[in-house]
């Protein structure tokens, strides 16, 4: 099931639409600060300070390494240039531990943005759990999250959600809703 829709123009959509993730258009983006890791050095990211750069992308995977969440961060990773000179910031999130996610930012993501460790805190806070456990490379159980894109604007305010299980138009949109956001940005 897929929902995609941008601020207002998809608020009438939102209670329609499939609930693959609570968080609608207009809602405030709950803040987090979490380890995560680029080209393979782990740091801590915090979303109110991302947000002082410009609009956030935020975008939930299931699991490292999986074919379809590889192929989403390399095309986001190709994508980076253009999100770059819209003025947004990438950081990818799942559920999968930081050292997991070093390993994966440097080699799936070619360390052009962050990947960060969404503890249940922030799962729970973007309502993006799928409600089951995998075991991942490392042999431990954990959540996996559903394949959600956000865009947040510098208010912390979510101004487009696109919630689809296929990676193939998490980026396309994503990068159309930050435009869109930058040419009525005041």
């Amino acid at each position: 099931m897929k929902r995609a829709f941008p601020l207002f123009a998809g608020l009438a959509m939102a209670a329609a639409a499939p609930a693959l993730a609570s968080l609608a258009p207009g809602a405030k983006a709950p803040d987090f600060t979490t380890r995560g890791a680029t080209a393979g050095r782990i740091s801590t990211v915090n979303l109110k300070a991302a947000l002082k750069k410009g609009p956030v992308v935020l975008y939930f995977f299931p699991a490292a390494f999986t074919p379809g969440c590889s192929a989403e961060a390399r095309a986001f990773a190709e994508a980076i240039p253009e999100f770059t000179k819209a003025g947004a910031t990438v950081i990818g999130m799942s559920a999968d531990p930081v050292d997991i996610l070093a390993d994966f930012s440097a080699k799936d993501c070619a360390g052009k943005f962050m990947v960060a460790s969404a503890g249940p805190a922030v799962v729970n806070g973007y309502d993006v759990s799928l409600g089951r456990t995998v075991t991942g490379p490392d042999g431990q159980a954990r959540a996996i999250t559903a394949r959600t894109s956000y865009v947040i604007t510098p208010a912390g305010i979510i101004y487009y959600v696109h919630s689809d299980m296929s990676y193939a138009d998490h980026v396309r949109n994503t990068l159309d809703a930050v435009k869109r956001y930058r040419a009525t940005a005041p």
